[in-house]
């Protein structure tokens, strides 16, 4: 009898899809409650009583249809001098300026198809000798006797949205044949999913 095998198989087959279920009504919800509000306000003027999940979806699709018309005013060149303007006045406050710039190089990297996070998934020798972590190269730089960095983030397991940054010589890094993808994904998942470490290091 495969009794354990069918129950751990069934439960990871659910695990996903219920991870999806809650995080796609955690943003439907971020979207749609604002909206919703306004809607709810809007049946109670005219003495109605709201239809269940109804001011949700108008609130979410009224919201979605603000941010399109933001995002089409923000192109234009009347609304971008006026931004601008705007990023001169935060540049000038102190701690508030550092983390509006922060905020808006992370926005800028997501935004941009063309400009990727990260550039490449290499190995370095961390938390010890012999001991290898896969990291994302995020960019390249050099010290004043011109050695070439690699400027490293490394993710941790199973959240790779916290993590660390590390400055790591070219000559110290591993180079592997793997993609930004595969790496995110051996990284999430424990390493269950990837190659070995054979398939990994660059020949």
């Amino acid at each position: 009898m495969n009794i354990k095998k069918y129950i751990a198989t069934g439960i990871l087959s659910i695990i996903p899809i219920y991870l999806t279920y809650v995080i796609s009504r955690i943003l439907f919800q971020f979207f749609a409650n604002p909206g919703a509000k306004f809607f709810d306000y809007i049946y109670k003027l005219i003495g109605k009583d709201s239809v269940r999940f109804l001011p949700e979806i108008f609130g979410f699709i009224a919201v979605l249809l603000i941010i399109y018309i933001i995002g089409m005013l923000v192109s234009s060149i009347f609304v971008k001098k006026i931004l601008f303007s705007l990023e001169r006045v935060i540049a000038g406050i102190p701690v508030v300026n550092i983390i509006y710039k922060t905020i808006k190089q992370i926005t800028s990297s997501l935004g941009d198809p063309n400009k990727e996070s990260f550039k490449k998934v290499v190995l370095i020798e961390y938390p010890r000798k012999d001991l290898w972590t896969l990291a994302m190269v995020t960019g390249e730089s050099f010290d004043k006797e011109s050695n070439e960095y690699y400027n490293i983030y490394v993710p941790t397991t199973p959240n790779p949205t916290s993590g660390f940054m590390l400055y790591a010589l070219k000559s110290e890094v591993l180079e592997t044949e793997i993609s930004v993808e595969e790496g995110l994904k051996i990284i999430i998942s424990g390493g269950v999913i990837g190659p070995d470490i054979n398939g990994i290091i660059r020949k």
